[in-house]
């Protein structure tokens, strides 16, 4: 009787452990390849609508919360910036991928508490801001921007 009970309850928890870990968010990572798009419409339960212009494309995605996450995406199919705007902030760590350390270094070394926080270094630009139910920002790499492309483009 223990013994099923033992297996009964390894069952359980590894159903728990996979469904946990299936609903965390996956996002287009800034410096890595597109697929992911799709994955993330799911997250936030939206709508994706692309656009492809001059040099890149763009990949909106509007969520039930009326936010709004633009990828921005190069040629040869890597996400060479983001940008966020709505009522809550996104999951940086997810959207920054490896640049996310930095991010947070900057974010803790910050000395002013009020206004934009800002990172610019020559492999990553962050711009982050707002408040309650108003967030806005953009993340790009400017070694991975398109050529002819301006990174204002990012917004």
């Amino acid at each position: 009787m223990k013994v099923i009970r033992w297996e009964c309850m390894k069952t359980a928890f590894a159903f728990l452990l996979v469904w946990i870990l299936g609903a965390a968010p996956a996002w287009a990572v800034l410096g890595e390849y597109e697929s992911s798009i799709s994955s993330d419409q799911k997250v936030m339960r939206g709508e994706v609508r692309e656009m492809t212009l001059e040099g890149y494309s763009v990949h909106q995605i509007m969520g039930a919360d009326r936010s709004v996450v633009r990828e921005y995406v190069s040629p040869d199919g890597r996400v060479f910036g983001i940008s966020w705007q709505g009522p809550t902030l996104p999951n940086l760590e997810q959207l920054l991928g490896s640049y996310y350390a930095s991010w947070q270094q900057a974010a803790q070394a910050r000395t002013r508490r009020r206004g934009p926080l800002v990172l610019r270094t020559e492999q990553l630009v962050v711009e982050s801001g707002g408040h309650m139910r108003s967030f806005h920002g953009r993340a790009y790499l400017p070694g991975l921007v398109p050529k002819n492309v301006s990174a204002e483009v990012v917004r």
